[in-house]
């Protein structure tokens, strides 16, 4: 982690873009593990220019994203002429994963790393990248060790690019995600030692996609028991409170037959703090 650190902590934004362009044009060929999310989509739009006909894009597809990111994802490889590779990844067949402990994402990026390699293999290409970024390296992210650990490379990260630099550079360059909200996998709105199922992940994504059709970006539906705990930036607090009748009755239909609003409003990465553990009780 500190190798990529290391590598210039200031500058604009625009000269560390052209970091980045350097750093991709020292490849003949790439292979791009692609979620859709922001990240991987600005380091795709930049690549394609530079490794010209050599970048192929491949998502590994699973319950644990939202659809509809897989169908942004799918219409911008399109638009960009881009290769697209989408293979199954049944992640929650695997017993660890399903168990949902602490190593949950390094687990999963292990398994997903292995598919990857083996494309790549397949494909005659040398050099894997993904989409984290410089900011990613202070967050408890496990996933990261394991790409480490399979060879995968962080072009973003090493050109010190944060996540506020790759947002400002989209917008820079008319890419209509500039100001699309992260959407991590959905396991990360269920406690650690809750086992994980397909239902469950359908739950959390249709809960989520309710919330946002009454104009709620920034969002999420955190799922302990028989409760759904609601996160949003406190100056949207007041509107959830304004859709409330709407909001329970949503989700009970979903399931879920209580709803509460979290007091301290969205933060990234909420079921890491204390090391949230939920038993499986209600």
């Amino acid at each position: 982690m500190v190798k990529y650190m290391a590598e210039n902590d200031c500058g604009n934004s625009e000269i560390l873009l052209e970091r980045l362009k350097d750093r991709l044009r020292a490849n003949d060929r790439l292979l791009i593990s692609y979620s859709g999310g922001v990240d991987s989509s600005f380091l795709t739009y930049v690549a394609k220019d530079c490794v010209p006909g050599g970048v192929v894009c491949v998502l590994l597809d699973s319950p644990l994203l939202p659809r509809q990111i897989v169908e942004d994802a799918k219409q911008r490889a399109y638009t960009w002429d881009v290769p697209l590779e989408i293979v199954s990844f049944p992640i929650l067949e695997d017993g660890a994963f399903h168990a949902n402990g602490k190593d949950r994402c390094y687990i999963c990026k292990k398994k997903g790393a292995g598919i990857l390699r083996d494309i790549a293999r397949r494909r005659g290409i040398v050099t894997i990248a993904d989409g984290v970024n410089k900011t990613d390296l202070r967050e408890f992210r496990p996933g990261i060790r394991a790409m480490d650990e399979a060879g995968i490379v962080h072009p973003l990260a090493a050109s010190g690019l944060e996540k506020d630099d790759i947002r400002t550079l989209s917008q820079m360059l008319g890419l209509p995600f500039s100001c699309q909200p992260s959407f991590p996998c959905l396991a990360t709105r269920i406690p650690y030692g809750t086992m994980i199922t397909t239902d469950m992940l359908q739950v959390i994504e249709q809960a989520e996609s309710f919330l946002r059709s009454l104009g709620f970006s920034v969002l999420r539906v955190r799922l302990h028991g028989e409760c759904a705990r609601i996160e949003v930036p406190p100056g949207d607090m007041p509107l959830v409170l304004r859709f409330r009748t709407g909001i329970s009755k949503r989700f009970r239909e979903l399931g879920i037959p209580h709803t509460c609003l979290d007091l301290p409003g969205y933060r990234s990465g909420s079921m890491d703090e204390n090391g949230i553990i939920h038993s499986g009780k209600s």
